[in-house]
């Protein structure tokens, strides 16, 4: 009985880290000043497509292939760690102080897998010249519905 009680307790303690660790992924990692307006990524997209500002989507190839703001490149998905690798490697020797703009799309800011672990990444990288696209709802709703323009393919 003393043996089942330890078990049980021991299993609600884990539960209870790993809740506390998939609250702590959906708290944003970035301030206020951190958010780009989808408006004012709109009026910058000529510096993007100079390689000015390094515009790069964090989410899924799919939804890339779909329709991508122009300029984008495919980092892979923040969501796992081949995507992580893929990131490191397209922005390795770039300066830490270069402008990085991440943006994923996917779905519901809150639900979005992808962009808080693209976010942190970058930051443990040293960058520290980071804006994420505040995209609330997905990008269709907050960049395409708007009327900006979009890149299908690769």
């Amino acid at each position: 009985m003393i043996r089942l009680r330890g078990f049980a307790a021991a299993f609600i303690l884990t539960m209870f880290a790993a809740a506390a660790l998939m609250a702590a992924d959906n708290v944003d990692p970035w301030a206020q000043a951190d958010l780009m307006p989808a408006a004012e990524l709109n009026r910058q997209v000529s510096a993007v497509k100079a390689g000015k500002i390094i515009l790069l989507q964090v989410g899924f190839l799919v939804l890339y292939k779909q329709g991508h703001i122009p300029g984008s490149q495919y980092a892979g998905p923040g969501s796992k760690a081949e995507g992580l690798v893929a990131l490191e490697k397209l922005v390795g020797k770039l300066p830490r102080r270069q402008e990085i703009v991440i943006y994923c799309g996917c779905c519901p800011w809150e639900e979005c897998p992808n962009i808080r672990p693209a976010f942190r990444a970058l930051k443990q990288m040293g960058f520290s010249n980071i804006k994420v696209l505040n995209l609330p709802t997905r990008l269709g709703a907050d960049w395409v519905a708007q009327g900006y323009p979009l890149t299908r393919g690769e």
